[in-house]
């Protein structure tokens, strides 16, 4: 009798789903605890999050390149409709995933799934760094993946399946340092600023009024708890009148002040500390300050000083990220008996960049013109004396 094949199940897919089905008893990990705070970082405070973006979007795309056209044009018909995990298709839907999480936690793990039926690469999957770990073994150049919150070793069939890639490693976090690393600090001094001026903004912007009657003689005082009521009465019954839209006068007898609350203390102002936090986060975070929308800066050389800072940063990115594609696009290719060479061509950062080299070689060459004009002259004034 033919024994059943059992059906082989991703690795990250199944082992989350049996952490799940445990319920994550166990006590949280000062790690488990510091990712959290990057995850709140960027659910709390929106430029940390709008500057990650941005730079998921400033590596851009990217382009599979092949010395043979026809097999070029295959590989960019197969990997625009690769499926990956739920997200959707193509393999820069994964690049983009896979950057997110190599951003936000230093790390990022995935892997690539095998169809068993045509023996060929079926989807990627993007796993949740939250939950694996990777540390090195007795071998040179080898590594295992463990549970984090457990601490147990995952065995793992097939490593040449798995993709992992860790951002800025030292020698004592060698699984990578987020880039969000030393933001939350100062991350709840902002917020606690923003919450402040959101109490400020209660007590004085919501304008609340406080009535007083002072009664002149004795015999006032003695009705003044009659007197205070129906004023109180009165006065609600204006700003009721008020609020439907219709105009109320308020007419009252005696000694009747009438001030704001609130109005005689000053609202803090916070712009020059919050400026200052910002400026330390996007120092942190590599983006210059006009890609999100704030205007400190106008001078055109400040902005092409931080375009350059910027460029170097996206570059760094992508050259983590040519690891894991190529391993991807070569597995296919082995897979499909693909012997050509193939290799990864990465678009321009922008524009910008583009129109300074244009605008520069443009430049060199009408020095040159200008300079073998002026040597020509020359070269004829001598033979004119001659």
């Amino acid at each position: 009798m033919k024994k059943r094949k059992e059906k082989e199940h991703p690795l990250f897919t199944e082992v989350t789903a049996g952490a799940v089905r445990q319920g994550f008893k166990l006590a949280a990990t000062p790690a488990a605890l510091e990712e959290g705070l990057y995850e709140a970082l960027r659910a709390n405070v929106p430029v940390v999050d709008a500057a990650i973006s941005k730079l998921v979007r400033l590596t851009g795309g990217f382009k599979i390149c092949c010395d043979n056209k026809q097999i070029q044009m295959q590989l960019e018909d197969f990997f625009s409709q690769l499926p990956v995990s739920v997200s959707g298709s193509s393999l820069n839907t994964f690049m983009e995933i896979y950057l997110d999480s190599l951003l936000t936690y230093g790390r990022a793990f995935g892997e690539i799934l095998l169809s068993e039926n045509t023996r060929s690469v079926s989807g990627l999957y993007c796993a949740d760094c939250t939950l694996f770990g990777a540390r090195y073994t007795s071998e040179p150049d080898g590594f295992e993946l463990f549970n984090r919150l457990t601490g147990e070793k995952i065995p793992c069939a097939h490593p040449e399946r798995i993709l992992y890639t860790a951002a800025n490693p030292t020698a004592k976090k060698p699984g990578g340092t987020s880039l969000l690393r030393g933001l939350p600090a100062l991350s709840s001094i902002l917020m606690r600023i923003y919450e402040t001026v959101g109490q400020n903004f209660d007590r004085a912007g919501n304008v609340r009024y406080a009535v007083t009657y002072l009664p002149k003689s004795e015999s006032e005082a003695a009705f003044a708890k009659e007197r205070a009521s129906e004023i109180a009465r009165e006065w609600s019954s204006g700003m009721a009148a008020s609020k439907a839209g219709n105009i109320k006068d308020f007419v009252a007898v005696g000694d009747v002040q009438i001030k704001v609350i609130g109005a005689d203390g000053p609202v803090i102002d916070t712009e020059v500390p919050v400026r200052q936090l910002l400026e330390q986060l996007i120092a942190k975070l590599s983006i210059p300050p006009f890609l999100l929308g704030l205007t400190w800066s106008t001078t055109e050389r400040m902005s092409s000083q931080q375009a350059d800072i910027l460029t170097s940063e996206i570059d760094y990115y992508r050259r983590l990220l040519t690891q894991p594609l190529m391993k991807i696009i070569k597995m296919h290719c082995d897979m499909q008996g693909i012997d050509d060479r193939v290799w990864l061509e990465w678009e321009n950062v922008n524009l910008q960049d583009a129109e300074s080299l244009a605008r520069a070689r443009l430049y060199n060459a009408q020095a040159a013109q200008i300079e073998n004009g002026t040597s020509g002259d020359a070269d004829n004034a001598k033979g004119g004396e001659m």
